[in-house]
Formats: C-alpha cells, structure tokens, sequence
C-alpha cells in the first residue's frame, strides 16, 4: 500500500469517471479526489502539455488502476471508442488549451480545439446516455468586471480569446441542457489554482517556461530562472501588481468531486476560489516566508490580456456545493515548493 493512499471519506455508490485532460494539472489532482472520495477514473488526454508517466503517479499516490487512452477529444471515433470500452457514469472536462496569453497570439488554434473538444464529447455523452457532466470553466469568462466576482453577472470575456471559448463553450452547454431535461451539467468557474499534492510527488510541470505564477516562483527559488517578471505594477491595487484568487489545487479539486456529488437537473453555475485577492507581491513575500527563501523579481510592462483585479464571491458553492477552500496561502506555497524540489528532472 503506497503511504499516501487514503481510505474514502465519503458515502455512496462507486461511480466511474471519465477525465478528460486527467494527465494535467488539475486534472491529475481531481482524479486523486474522485479516488479517495471512492469512485473510480477513466483517463483521456493527448498529453500536449502534460506527460504519461503523472498516470504512474496516481496509481503509486492511490493505489489504484486507471484505465487511459492517449487521445485528442476532437477525435469523434477515438472518443466513442472510450464510452463504447467502459461503462462511464459521468464526465469531468478539463481537456482544452489554457494560456491566455497565447491565446491572444494564436486566437483561430484556441477556437478550434476548445469550442470542437467540447462539442465532441457532448454529443457522444448524448449518443451514450451519459447525463452527468461538470465543465472546466474559468473566472476569466466575467472580463473586466466589479468584485467580488458572482455567478450572476453577465460575461464579458472580452480580454482574452481563451476567456472567449470557456464562455461559449458554457452557452453550448446550457443550451444543450435546456434541450435535454435529464442532462445535468455543473460550469464550474474557477480562479488561479496553485499548489501541489501533500505528497509532493504531484504537482504543476509546465513545458518550457512557465506561464503561470507559482511554477514560475519556484523554478526561481530553485536557481532554473534568474528572476521573476512581474507583469504591470501601475494597477489600481494595494501594491501596483496584479490580484488573484489563488486556491489550492486540492482544494479545487475537491470542489470538482462536490459539483459531481450534488449534481443536479439543467445547467448551474459555481466559482471555485477562496474568496479572497492576493497581489503577485504578496504571493511573492508569502513565499519567501514559507519556504524561507528569497525571490529575485523585476517589473516589466503589463501582459496583454490581464486584467488588475480578480477574485470570487463564493457563497452559492458553499450553500449548494457544500464545499469550501481550506487551505491557506503559506500551505499553497509550502507544497508547490515542496513538489518543486522533489522532481529534479523537470527542465526549462
């Protein structure tokens, strides 16, 4: 038995999942929460930006088998073949290009995977019977908008291609929905996870440099970048630099298994976050005093497609989810770092 497997903490029929996307980030950590939460897990990812062997990881971290199928959700045949092979229950889609940035220089790539993928597996949901289904959304699909961010407010992705697909892909969901009075589908909103697995054997592995904070943190703590660009410090914010809802990736995903167990008839939407903004100087100073480290860092111009401030009202997923981020900034930080050091063949 591996040390770090955890009976279930939660009553109920066993379910079989498909995750698709469940070799990435958040992906890989949800499939640890859906495990010890007592269901099991079908994986399906083409491994773009993530690699094979996290599949390991959770088998050693659960002690569990995973049946995965190294395949691109755009693939109508290949994902048929996956409902055809297993009995699934229910889905959970992470499967989709995520970097705003990127989105921004290469807009018609992030259509055409995000909008299709989606569309793709929908509809083999509907051919199949399968009713159950929780979406990877994002908080960038409310734009510049008033915070604390709330379920209700209108989208106004406009920043971000990315921002744009995660809002359409919510519209075909919700329609569909509408369509088909047994389908179930929970749009889950979530902010900026960061962190890793208790174990430190999980965690966020970018490819190349890092697009994202955290990893980029520490891979500068680590010695592997010089510094640590911070996009913008003339926002209107208590330092000049950007704030975030930063959230645990265990804690989303556990957010992910509660959306599934309370699932219920049409289309609801839920922002997972803490509730709470952190500017990129205060994540910085949290992680030198957590880790006991310091962190080069130099101010550069603003990065097209941010926007200054971002961060949930969380009370419906506390109401209906019955869910709520536990873990605080200096635990978010003392993981992503603890994984940082253990994984000596992660190169940039």
């Amino acid at each position: 038995m591996c040390p770090y497997s955890k009976t279930s903490n939660r009553g109920g029929t066993t379910t079989n999942i498909l995750v698709t996307g469940g070799a990435g980030y958040i992906g890989t950590h949800t499939c640890i929460a859906l495990i010890e939460a007592g269901h099991t897990v079908v994986v399906a990812d083409n491994l773009s930006n993530s690699k094979r062997e996290s599949i390991e990881t959770i088998k050693r971290i659960t002690n569990q088998e995973i049946p995965f199928y190294e395949v691109d959700i755009s693939d109508r045949q290949a994902v048929e073949r996956i409902f055809e092979t297993n009995h699934i229950d229910g889905v959970i889609h992470f499967a989709g290009l995520k970097a705003v940035g990127e989105s921004v220089e290469k807009p018609a790539t992030y259509y055409e995977n995000n909008l299709i993928s989606t569309l793709v597996l929908v509809n083999s949901c509907l051919k199949y019977g399968i009713n159950r289904f929780v979406f990877s959304s994002s908080a960038t699909v409310y734009g510049e908008n008033e915070v604390p961010f709330v379920e209700t407010m209108e989208r106004y992705p406009t920043t971000n291609p990315y921002g744009e697909t995660k809002a359409m892909c919510e519209r075909i969901l919700t329609d569909i929905a509408k369509a088909n009075p047994l389908f179930s589908v929970s749009l889950l909103r979530y902010f900026n996870p960061v962190g890793a697995h208790e174990s430190g054997l999980i965690g966020e592995v970018p490819t190349g440099i890092p697009n994202n904070l955290m990893p980029y943190l520490t891979q500068v703590a680590k010695g592997k970048i010089d510094d640590l660009s911070i996009f913008g410090n003339d926002y209107p914010t208590i330092d000049g630099t950007g704030v975030r809802d930063y959230i645990h990736v265990m804690d989303l995903a556990e957010g992910h298994v509660a959306a599934l167990t309370y699932l219920k008839k049409g289309a609801h939407i839920y922002n997972l976050g803490t509730g709470q903004g952190t500017s990129v100087l205060q994540l910085v100073k949290a992680f030198e005093q957590a880790n006991g480290v310091t962190i080069s860092y130099k101010m550069v111009p603003r990065r097209s497609g941010d926007i200054a401030c971002c961060y949930a009202d969380v009370d419906k997923a506390r109401r209906e989810l019955q869910w709520i981020a536990k873990r605080d900034v200096i635990t978010m930080c003392k993981d992503a770092w603890r994984f940082e050091q253990n994984n000596l063949h992660q190169e940039v």
